[in-house]
């Protein structure tokens, strides 16, 4: 097993913006009288715009006219916040991950359901750190299809087993090993199916981590910090 490539998920992994979504969310909700909470809030980790949107509605059908206008409200709201983003908002290790990686010539990139993936990463002034940023655009079938994963991959001209993908959402991780790549769960949230879970980046020695991955991406999760 070899490493040679970082994929970092972006909401709640390089940056925490649940609490950002979370607001612009209710706000739509409270404006068309639909019953949201955090706890709904925590089920829409890793999801695309698209699929959040159903689940706020609980099943409830929409036109594409209908959805296409509650999502860019929706979007609109959420860019108010991202604005007072900055490079103070990055999460603790993120940056020491992303540099450990480059001095052991791994290549770094983002696969993210976002579609504002590129303006949060400008914002942070994070966004010129990696090689590929493949974001809510990118592909048609977002998490828990591989995907965008598999798509990033490609453009780094990597294989799957040779890429460690970093999640803090189930969906996520269920994206990562459907695809054929290992994954780290990062957080406290549902980290099913990781091969690693850590609640934090911050002070982790990416060799020691990556040396501590099964020999193979179908092997057991066998170490949590």
């Amino acid at each position: 097993m070899s490493i040679k490539a970082l994929i970092f998920d972006m909401d709640g992994v390089i940056t925490d913006t649940v609490e950002l979504h979370y607001r612009a969310w209710q706000r739509l909700a409270d404006e068309v009288d639909v019953r949201f909470d955090r706890v709904i809030n925590e089920e829409l980790r890793g999801l695309s715009r698209r699929d959040s949107l159903e689940l706020i509605f609980h099943g409830r059908e929409l036109g594409e006219d209908e959805a296409a206008a509650l999502m860019r409200r929706k979007n609109s709201y959420f860019l108010e916040h991202a604005r007072a983003l900055t490079p103070q908002d990055v999460l603790p290790g993120v940056r020491s991950v992303i540099e450990q990686a480059r001095a052991q010539g791994l290549k770094v990139a983002v696969g993210s359901s976002s579609q504002n993936a590129h303006i949060v990463l400008e914002r942070l002034e994070l966004f010129d750190a990696f090689d590929v940023i493949g974001d809510g655009l990118t592909v048609a079938h977002s998490k828990p299809a591989p995907d965008i994963f598999l798509w990033v991959a490609a453009q780094l001209g990597v294989h799957p087993n040779e890429v460690l993908v970093i999640e803090d959402a189930r969906a996520g991780i269920a994206a990562a090993r459907r695809g054929g790549f290992y994954a780290l769960g990062v957080g406290v949230g549902d980290l099913t199916g990781a091969h690693l879970t850590l609640s934090t980046l911050e002070g982790v020695d990416l060799r020691a981590l990556i040396d501590q991955l099964p020999a193979s991406v179908d092997g057991q999760p066998q170490f949590h910090g």
